[in-house]
């Protein structure tokens, strides 16, 4: 024998779509989670043509000392020049002017140098922010500059801008032919700061923004 339901207990119980819809809400009221910060450094340059000027200048120098040496072990006086070398190493003295340049220009090659090994070098690119940490990219610097005077040129009043990337700032000089100059550098920073966010550079630099009035 089936047993009769109160019809009065069907109505208490809530419609299945308004607990689909709470259950729904309650998904869009949480936000994702932050996504971490990569990362991201300048790409390093291969350095190719110091290498290989430093390369060749050592293989020269170590060839003709080599090819010298291999002479006299076979019985045949020495090289002029290096008889020379010799000479004037031994009787020039440390505090003569030849010899503080010559030491003074080898020091600056290698301090050069091992700035060269030290620094990544590539300044003209920018790296971008990826959402992984074996993921590269760059934006070239004369780009992004380029993207910031766009947006400079649209704001109402600029007549000329100039944006420059710097390591760690961004300079932007722009002319203002109408409006206040205090207006117009509002307005300008903020939409050089909405353009430079998004660039999604992975190291935001720091925005100065100056603006100076011109008259017809």
């Amino acid at each position: 024998m089936e047993r009769e339901q109160d019809p009065s207990a069907e109505k208490e119980q809530p419609p299945a779509t308004d607990e689909a819809t709470s259950h729904t809400v309650g998904l869009l009221d949480k936000q994702p989670p932050a996504r971490p910060r990569s990362a991201a450094r300048r790409p390093w340059s291969a350095r190719r043509i110091p290498a290989a000027l430093t390369a060749l200048i050592i293989a020269v120098a170590a060839g003709a000392l080599l090819f010298d040496v291999i002479r006299v072990r076979a019985g045949q006086a020495a090289a002029g020049w290096r008889r020379r070398l010799a000479d004037e190493l031994a009787t020039r003295p440390l505090d003569d002017p030849a010899v503080q340049v010559g030491a003074a220009v080898i020091a600056v090659l290698g301090l050069w140098l091992i700035i060269l090994a030290l620094s990544p070098g590539l300044r003209h690119h920018l790296p971008l922010e990826t959402p992984e940490a074996q993921m590269r990219a760059v934006l070239d610097r004369e780009a992004a500059e380029l993207k910031l005077r766009d947006a400079a040129m649209r704001v109402p009043g600029v007549s000329a801008a100039k944006v420059r990337f710097f390591q760690h700032r961004v300079k932007a000089r722009a002319d203002v032919r109408f409006r206040a100059p205090v207006d117009v550098k509002a307005d300008l920073q903020a939409a050089l700061q909405e353009a430079l966010d998004r660039l999604a550079l992975a190291r935001p630099p720091s925005l100065n923004v100056r603006v100076r009035p011109r008259r017809k």
